[in-house]
């Protein structure tokens, strides 16, 4: 029963740390923008070459139009390809992406357990779901190992990576390829299936002892990968990795975000709210000595 406990308060805690980081990031006060053109958010005719509205004539006295079209193109091909680090850094992102849908296939893996857990067998539908569910899982657990293993042998490795990799970012890697290639020797030592995955579903859902629902012992590499999932569970959104909360608002806004600052406008108001704020004194200070230290007086002035 401590099994099925801990893929709940897993689950739960993922998302209520999730949220939390939204929320944190949504209460910080005004950014700095870059004001960086092309912007999804301008016409078709200037995104291609960089314009922007304030090209126009009275542009402040003119209604302006929101590309949403353009907008959803441009998340879409960042959130399922990652467009911009194919664009920059075109060696880095093959590793990269392997370990990103690796991640994708595993959220749809999870989410055809559930289905597949409480369709009757027997039927069409049961067997569509389950080989759904057979492909997901193994490409979630080659791809998250392959990605994990080739991204931890480049900060490894490879000079130009090595030189700004930070422990942290050596254990991220460590702890997704280990949750991989868990998945992948639970389903070979459970005789190739994922039938225990729907043991697990089904076991959550009805509030019943894992062993219960197995009917006799869970196997022990399953134990292992569930403890692992449930610990990068807790982990992600308080790491580096919750950069799925972060996007939002480094694109729509700093990256995008061009509204202008008129009298009167919700730029101009959130400037002034910040600008009135008092300094909170446990805020983190910048850390560069001659921030710190206070500067020496000259050697000809008076005390």
């Amino acid at each position: 029963m401590i099994l099925t406990l801990f893929c709940w308060v897993a689950l739960i805690a993922f998302i209520g740390f999730s949220v939390k980081k939204f929320m944190y990031y949504s209460n910080m006060p005004q950014h700095g923008r870059q004001d960086l053109y092309p912007i999804p958010l301008e016409s078709d005719e200037k995104f291609k070459y960089g314009g922007s509205y304030m090209e126009e004539d009275n542009w402040h006295a003119k209604e302006r139009h929101h590309n949403l079209k353009r907008e959803l193109i441009d998340m879409f091909e960042e959130m399922l390809f990652i467009k911009k680090l194919f664009i920059h850094q075109n060696k880095f992102w093959w590793l990269s992406y392997s370990l990103h849908l690796g991640m994708y296939a595993a959220i749809a893996w999870s989410v055809l357990l559930v289905l597949g857990a409480f369709i009757p067998a027997g039927n069409i539908i049961a067997t569509i779901v389950y080989l759904l569910t057979t492909v997901a899982g193994l490409v979630a657990g080659v791809l998250i190992t392959i990605g994990g293993i080739g991204l931890l042998c480049k900060r490894l490795f490879v000079k130009e990576y090595k030189i700004y990799t930070t422990p942290q970012e050596i254990f991220n890697l460590v702890a997704l390829t280990s949750v991989g290639l868990t998945g992948l020797l639970t389903w070979y030592t459970t005789g190739m299936s994922f039938e225990y995955g729907y043991n697990m579903v089904r076991a959550m859902f009805t509030f019943s002892p894992m062993a219960e629902v197995f009917g006799g012992a869970v196997p022990t590499m399953l134990v292992v990968h569930i403890l692992l999932l449930g610990f990068i569970s807790f982990y992600i959104p308080l790491s580096k990795m919750s950069h799925y909360v972060g996007k939002f608002f480094t694109f729509h806004k700093v990256i995008w975000d061009n509204e202008p600052n008129m009298p009167g406008s919700k730029v101009e108001q959130n400037i002034l709210n910040a600008a009135n704020k008092p300094k909170d004194p446990n805020a983190l200070k910048w850390a560069a000595p001659h921030w710190n230290e206070a500067p020496a007086p000259a050697a000809n002035e008076e005390k």
